[in-house]
């Protein structure tokens, strides 16, 4: 896989893949009440226009200008929905995660064209599920940007529909529903209106070119000081899952606080010599006084650090909400600058104390907060800081660039590389993109890094050197090298992932079973598996569906052996399969198996499924076995692997032609790439029709299949409404009727939330004919289907149960959930049509994959092999974009990320044979 750097929208390839760890999801936004600010709703389907005009409608309409081309657009139901995006390529999402402290990231619930919007001035924040079409960026002409104001439902809401980040060729915001993405904007209001927070979950673009970039919003500082009471009453698993990536984070930052100082290249020149004499002044302590900077020499390579041990899962309350007194004193500065005073909680909740300080002498540092953008930040540092305000301003240079790769992270990048961040930087009127690069870096905001580049015919340095080592030092720069620049979260997780996988790479395994009982062991299909594992740390499994067998397998050996052994899978669906799978090899009964040996990993890492782990925080198992692992992110997997204990053994087991995660990174991609370890390749290949189809789609072809048992069936429709109306009558007649599989056990899967046949819509005639009701709280009635996501990219799907004081009563995979009512709209939706991401990990008897023509040029290989292979025993799928779905399958692969991951690995890993 070719890397690029586009910032959260790398513009023909950004990839999203979203929700955050694991694939499904959105995020979340809180509703809050109107306070203060006047509430315009733009799109209400009756016509109501109705906001206030208040002081701050100059400042609202310098803010959505801001010199950045903001175009607005009114964003009726979701069937009239018109994305106003100004040139957005292949759909996807991109989503921000925020501020990893303290924040509990959720998803968003866009529901049936209801959520996507918090009241005007709203104290809620917006949080999204990164996109199907594997994360893949929106992007726009130069520096164009479209905010979109929506009115859903007839309520009264704004919806500002935030943009992804920057790219090569452009990065700006494209509006709609993208799978894999949910936006949310807190807009500095347009006609007086308050900053809304919006979100649409994760989806491959349905409104034509939409792209809606998800963000993680801070949910403890979002609900406000009850809602946070209630929260820290119990932990909850998202929050407990979080902790522990503040732990991990915490080590590892005071593990890059040990390592040398890298130091600039002494032949560079330009850019690259400015970053990284930049990142040697800032690590002395000294910030690079203009543009000019000293040669150095040139830095070697460093060794890799002793591991990381992470400690035991978090399981304490949740933090203490903002004191009040900060969240007032916020108030009064966004009040004096004109922007909605119900952004109090999130800015205290993003700045910390001092927080009104922080935002008197630099205004932009409001782009801190989840889902604001640059041109409404220029806004608000206009009406604080007057004439000595400028687009120049070296403080609005160093938030955009923090900004830009935080959109770059939200559609898969773990960093950008230096010329396509300045590129970006000056599609959004930052008159000097490399100052502002080395002011970020001088600042400690972002990173610099310099990867040597393997191209063939690069040139090779001098085999001897001359007596004064000159030409020797010669040859060596003559290597080519790339310059990347990316967020300290992201770097530092690929770095502590690396070492984490180097040390199981060169460890030798624990002598656990001798070589005579791993060989017996190794019989049937598994037998390559088995030997790879027997004499070797890490090894990579690659196989479809049919071939989770071979794990299986695996892990009853290991056990028959007597080693600690643990399974892990994305979803709670695929922990039951896969303890199905165990218990054929066994012979037990599945519900009679300890849930220590299969989990998920969001149970695994949060400490509430698994092993356990011991004193020093470390897993107790001899052998991890990970299902699914293209959903792996680089902050999940860096997890996993520095919580393996010396001598245990690590195998990664999944498709590699699904989707990939939700969160930054391509872990599994990338380890495949780089050739580290042991790849064994299943030859067991899916049973049937459908297996057979989505073989042929996994190698570029969409073959036709004899499926005499009408296994797979195209219904061609002509337009969006046809679509919906040939769904419904799959799913509540004909499928039950035809085959007897009931319509709870029939999953309908489309590209994404908005347009004329996306979820929301899907969802809303779905309930209609099978669930009717008046939707009693928040659009849901016992007995409906839904989707929840306590946290991007974790989608738990159950039914509701009952409403209440205390909130929305769930039963997800036979375990009760209550979700408070201020949290119900931003992490729960319906769920009887789901998006591509959301159902990755996940099988169904029966499923409905719909194709509206408006998603056409969303389609890429990695969605449609992902969604076709849902089904077991029957596929319907309702065709309406013509030959754009051979051609997608034909010749639309993957997007690209930019990672680190294979250079950093090859530093201290030697390449396997």
């Amino acid at each position: 896989m070719k890397d690029r750097a586009g910032a959260g929208s790398a513009s023909d390839d950004g990839d999203a893949a979203g929700d955050r760890g694991e694939a499904e999801g959105s995020a979340a936004a809180a509703k809050a009440g109107r306070e203060g600010g006047g509430a315009a709703d733009r799109g209400d389907a009756d016509g109501r226009a109705a906001a206030e005009r208040s002081d701050v409608d100059s400042r609202a309409g310098a803010a959505s200008a801001g010199g950045q081309g903001d175009a607005a657009g009114d964003r009726g139901d979701a069937e009239g929905s018109a994305a106003a995006a100004k040139a957005g390529r292949e759909g996807g999402g991109a989503a921000d995660r925020g501020d990893a402290d303290g924040r509990a990231a959720a998803e968003r619930s866009d529901v049936d064209s209801r959520a996507g919007a918090a009241s005007a001035g709203g104290q809620g924040d917006a949080a999204g599920d990164r996109g199907d079409a594997e994360g893949s960026a929106a992007a726009a002409k130069a520096g164009g940007e479209v905010d979109v104001a929506a009115a859903d439902r007839g309520d009264v809401e704004d919806r500002a529909a935030a943009e992804s980040a920057a790219a090569e060729g452009g990065a700006a915001a494209d509006r709609g529903d993208a799978e894999g993405s949910a936006a949310g904007g807190s807009a500095v209001g347009e006609d007086g209106a308050a900053v809304g927070s919006q979100a649409a979950e994760s989806g491959a673009a349905a409104d034509s070119q939409g792209v809606a970039a998800r963000s993680e919003g801070s949910e403890e500082g979002a609900t406000g000081a009850e809602g946070e009471a209630a929260a820290a009453s119990e932990l909850s698993e998202a929050e407990a899952e979080l902790a522990a990536q503040r732990e991990l984070r915490e080590r590892i930052e005071r593990r890059k606080a040990e390592k040398k100082a890298v130091e600039s290249g002494k032949k560079l020149s330009g850019t690259a010599a400015d970053l990284l004499a930049a990142v040697r002044a800032v690590e002395s302590g000294e910030k690079p006084g203009g543009s000019v900077f000293s040669e150095a020499e040139s830095a070697p390579r460093r060794g890799a650090p002793e591991p990381v041990r992470r400690s035991a899962p978090v399981t304490s309350a949740a933090s203490a909400p903002v004191p009040v007194e900060v969240v007032d004193a916020v108030r009064a500065v966004l009040l004096e600058g004109g922007a909605p005073e119900a952004l109090a909680p999130q800015v205290a909740a993003a700045l910390g104390e001092g927080a009104d300080g922080q935002l008197r002498e630099d205004p932009w540092q409001l782009l801190r907060v989840a889902g604001v953008r640059p041109e409404q930040a220029d806004g608000f540092a206009r009406a604080l800081l007057g004439a000595e305000c400028g687009p120049g301003d070296e403080r609005r240079g160093r938030a955009v660039t923090v900004w830009l790769l935080e959109q770059a992270a939200l559609v898969g990048h773990t960093a950008l590389e230096a010329p396509a961040l300045s590129r970006a930087l000056a599609q959004r009127a930052v008159p000097d993109p490399d100052a502002a690069v080395q002011s970020a870096i001088a600042e400690g905001d972002a990173l610099v890094f310099q990867d040597a580049v393997d191209e063939p015919g690069a040139p090779v340095a001098p085999s001897a050197p001359t007596e004064s080592g000159g030409e020797a030092e010669e040859g060596e720069q003559e290597r080519p090298v790339r310059v990347l620049v990316g967020l300290e979260r992201y770097a530092l997780a690929e770095e502590s992932l690396a070492d984490g996988l180097a040390r199981v790479v060169n460890s030798l395994p624990k002598e656990d079973g001798s070589a005579d009982d791993w060989e017996a062991a190794a019989t049937g299909s598994a037998a390559e598996l088995i030997r790879a594992v027997a004499g070797h740390g890490l090894v990579l499994h690659t196989g479809g569906e049919a071939s989770r067998a071979e794990p299986a397998a695996l892990v009853a050996a290991a056990r028959a052996m007597g080693l600690r052994v643990c399974a892990a899978t994305h979803s709670v669906d695929g922990r039951q399969r896969f303890a199905t799978l165990l218990a054929r090899a066994e012979q037990w009964e599945p519900s009679a198996k300890p849930q220590e040996t299969v989990a998920t990993v969001a149970g695994l890492l949060s400490g509430t499924e698994g092993p356990g782990r011991d004193a020093d925080g470390l897993l107790m198992t001899d052998l991890l076995v990970v299902l699914d692992a293209p959903q792996l992110d680089v902050e999940s997997a860096a997890m996993l692997a520095e919580s393996l204990p010396d001598g245990a053994r690590l195998v990664l087991s999944g498709d590699p032609g699904v989707l990939w995660s939700v969160g930054p990174g391509r872990v599994f991609a990338d380890l495949l790439a780089a050739r580290v370890c042991p790849q064994v390749a299943s030859r067991t290949p899916d049973p049937g029709p459908i297996g057979e189809l989505v073989s042929g789609i996994g190698v570029g072809e969409l073959n036709q299949v004899e499926a005499p048992g009408k296994e797979v069936v195209i219904v061609p429709v002509r337009d969006a409404g046809e679509a919906v109306h040939r769904t419904v009558q799959l799913v509540a007649d004909s499928v039950p009727r035809a085959f007897g599989i009931p319509a709870e056990q029939t999953q309908v899967i489309t590209p994404g939330h908005g347009g004329a046949a996306g979820t929301r819509v899907l969802n809303a005639a779905l309930k209609e004919r099978l669930n009717p009701g008046p939707g009693r709280f928040g659009g849901f009635d016992p007995g409906d289907r839904i989707a929840y996501t306590p946290a991007p990219g974790r989608t738990a799907l159950g039914h509701v149960v009952k409403a209440d004081a205390e909130g929305l009563h769930l039963e997800c995979a036979g375990t009760p959930v209550v979700v408070p009512k201020e949290r119900v709209e931003q992490s729960v939706r319906h769920g009887w049509a789901l998006t591509a991401h959301q159902a990755v990990g996940r099988r169904w008897p029966a499923a409905v994959v719909v194709l509206p023509g408006d998603a056409a040029q969303t389609l890429t290989r990695p969605w449609i092999y992902t969604a076709f292979g849902r089904a077991e025993r029957h596929l319907s799928v309702v065709h309406g974009v013509e030959q754009a779905l051979p051609r997608a399958v034909a010749e639309t692969p993957a997007k690209p990320r930019t990672t680190r991951l294979p250079t950093l690995l090859k530093a201290q890993v030697p390449t396997a044979g």
